[in-house]
């Protein structure tokens, strides 16, 4: 179906709303694979998402028709594999500044993709890259955010939010993906062109624990150390115990602040 409410150039004017789905990820990729023709800039919005999935097949709990779970298609074909962290940046780096532009709160993000609000989970991404010899074919950009849910059960009652406890309001689904769309859009044009020349910048600026002396696990062993950096490969650069060294997904475990 066409949108006409989004002020964007191709990003979510083809929208597409399911009333539920296993996965917005995986119904893209169903489409994909019986060769269906797919704007670059299609997105998938599920009133219930029942199986999302986060980095490396954890899960994502959302409760139906509550929350903001939606995935974008994007084809970065200009984009060198080498640098494809850089597309990470200008999702979270839009994430961000549409929902303080939003709810005027500063979010962060934990490395590599969660949405963090007062050391609380807002939201998270999972991109999924089909590439096609040395090019990027196209880019599946899964996103949730829990907005309008107020309660959540067993270890994410402590561990979750949502913009509605935040704000103590309702927020409108759509008026929020447009935003995002919008904001996503402008930082992928100027990715697209060459001209985002503070993308690292605004990335670090909203990097939960960036510059800070925090506590880590790694296996058993807990260690402090301060982030100062993330490679265009996504690996997160920390300095412990003088020496930089650097880190994949999931080979380090952040230990909880205490607010």
């Amino acid at each position: 179906m066409q949108n006409n409410t989004f002020s964007t150039l191709f990003v979510g004017q083809n929208l597409i709303k399911l009333t539920t789905v296993d996965s917005t990820n995986n119904y893209f990729k169903s489409l994909m694979s019986k060769s269906e023709p797919l704007a670059e800039g299609t997105v998938i919005m599920a009133d219930d998402q029942f199986a999302g999935r986060g980095q490396q097949e954890s899960t994502w709990i959302s409760a139906p028709g509550k929350n903001l779970t939606f995935s974008l298609l994007l084809k970065p074909s200009f984009l060198p594999i080498t640098q494809q962290f850089k597309l990470n940046m200008v999702v979270c780096n839009a994430l961000r500044n549409a929902i303080s532009n939003f709810s005027q709160r500063n979010i962060a993000f934990k490395w590599p993709n969660d949405l963090y609000y007062d050391h609380k989970k807002l939201g998270g991404i999972l991109i999924e890259n089909m590439l096609a010899g040395n090019t990027y074919k196209a880019s599946i950009i899964g996103i949730g955010i829990n907005v309008n849910q107020l309660e959540f059960s067993g270890l994410l009652a402590h561990k979750a939010t949502s913009l509605g406890q935040i704000l103590q309001r309702d927020v409108n689904l759509i008026q929020l993906l447009a935003e995002i769309c919008s904001q996503i859009e402008s930082g992928y044009l100027r990715l697209k062109s060459g001209t985002y020349t503070d993308l690292e910048e605004q990335y670090l600026k909203g990097l939960y624990n960036y510059d800070e002396i925090a506590f880590y696990k790694q296996g058993d062993d807990v260690f402090e150390a301060r982030i100062t950096g993330v490679t265009a490969q996504g690996l997160l650069v920390m300095e412990k115990a003088g020496k930089t060294v650097q880190f994949n997904l999931k080979e380090i475990e952040f230990l909880t602040k205490e607010k």
